[in-house]
């Protein structure tokens, strides 16, 4: 197989080689004054004071252009190493703004405690987006691209995905304890941590992907020998994760001021709001991926984006909390984060009874965003609850009703990580 691998495909034509990377320039050159602008102002250097809306719109491009060029990078790093770590790295790339607002909000809880629970909402917020808005996009995009060709198009989960699929359920079950002690401590952080490296450790034991065609820029990089189409690939993913991470923190407080200004309350901005800025880097990937044809693709980034911010960034917070308090103390929060953290554990559960036949239908899409929906519409206490109870009984109703789906899942699971192990003792791909 390694011989294969150093095969290069045969070379493009040069005005659509010269296309291809001017594309890329493009791309990196628009989403350059992100880092830009944020290391002169971040330095003293230059303070633009551009007004909200229009920072929000600039580093929104920008993330756009570095989600754009993670895209090209990833489809040729499928091809290079694990095809799911591939996938798993990008979605942690991606996820990078979320790390950076919730982390921040954690640190500073010691000193500024309402920031305690701005954590954990905007924890909360960014999980149940991903899961009741994010998945429910990628499929529809599939959808309308599938329905002239199929009646009724079911969009396929993969059965590489059913190693994360299992590690997400172990994630959510342990969940339900959180809110059940009301508070986040560090043995927590150390479960959650723990569990999300094993996860990333699995999947680097994953084969790449068989190779295809690649087209557009992509078909670039992979054309350079093996040395410089390496070297391309982690300078990409590199100078994406550095816009991406640049660009969050303007991002987010050009949409935050932006609603104020409209009068939208704080709890909601930071729950809501600024989630949607910081997941907008991993929404835009995934939609990418759905409308170049890559649905499933784009669906494991999601996927992975869930299992690690249901396992390392709410592992990470309780950690973050510790270490700035200088104590062994927990983050605690009170009964309205209780509520939340209930109700995202329901909705994490769903996910994955619906996904468990490794396979995503149109009624199961419309239901996932409709009770998402649902919670803007009735955001009192008791309808949280309910919200809550709905999950966990439309989660039994598929656990019951679906319970054929388990035994394949277990053994496709078992099939991925025999073949994680056989690769990995013939001496990995070269």
């Amino acid at each position: 197989m390694s011989q294969d691998k150093e095969q290069l495909p045969s070379p493009a034509a040069p005005n659509s080689s010269f296309r291809n990377w001017l594309q890329i320039a493009i791309a990196a050159g628009i989403a350059l004054p992100a880092p830009v602008i944020r290391t002169l102002e971040v330095t003293g250097a230059v303070h633009l004071g551009l007004p909200s809306l229009a920072e929000a719109v600039l580093f929104g491009i920008a993330i756009f252009a570095a989600a754009t060029l993670l895209v090209w990078a990833s489809e040729v790093a499928e091809q290079m190493i694990s095809a799911t770590l591939a996938l798993a790295l990008l979605a942690i790339i991606a996820v990078l703004p979320e790390y950076a607002v919730d982390l921040y909000f954690a640190w500073t809880a010691p000193s500024t405690p309402e920031n305690a629970h701005f954590a954990l909402a905007n924890m909360t917020g960014a999980n149940r987006l991903l899961v009741g808005f994010a998945w429910p996009l990628v499929f529809f995009l599939f959808w309308i691209r599938k329905r002239r060709e199929q009646r009724s198009p079911a969009l396929a989960v993969g059965e590489q995905n059913s190693v994360g699929l299992i590690f997400l359920a172990v994630a959510t079950i342990y969940s339900f304890s959180i809110p059940a002690r009301g508070h986040l401590s560090l043995i927590d952080a150390g479960f959650l941590i723990a569990l999300f490296l094993v996860y990333i450790y699995v999947s680097s034991k994953a084969p790449p992907a068989e190779e295809v065609p690649l087209v557009g820029p992509a078909s670039a990089i992979v054309a350079l020998t093996p040395g410089r189409r390496k070297a391309a690939v982690i300078a990409m993913f590199a100078f994406a994760a550095g816009a991406v991470f640049s660009a969050a923190e303007p991002f987010a407080n050009g949409l935050i001021h932006t609603g104020e200004s409209f009068g939208i309350n704080e709890f909601l901005l930071v729950q809501w709001v600024a989630p949607l800025a910081s997941e907008s880097p991993e929404f835009i990937l995934a939609a990418i991926l759905a409308l170049r044809a890559r649905a499933q693709a784009g669906l494991t980034v999601l996927l992975s984006s869930k299992v690690n911010q249901w396992t390392l960034l709410v592992g990470s917070l309780p950690l973050v909390y510790a270490i700035s308090d200088g104590s062994f103390a927990p983050l605690d929060f009170d009964n309205r984060q209780v509520e939340e953290v209930f109700l995202t554990a329901s909705q994490s559960l769903f996910a994955v009874a619906i996904l468990m036949s490794l396979s995503l239908s149109f009624w199961e899409a419309a239901i996932m965003l409709g009770l998402f929906l649902g919670q803007f519409l009735f955001p009192q206490s008791e309808i949280r609850w309910g919200f809550g109870v709905v999950y966990l009984v439309l989660s039994l109703r598929w656990f019951v009703f679906e319970r054929r789906f388990i035994p394949r899942l277990l053994r496709a699971a078992r099939r991925e990580l025999t073949q994680s192990s056989a690769t990995a003792g013939s001496g990995g791909n070269g």
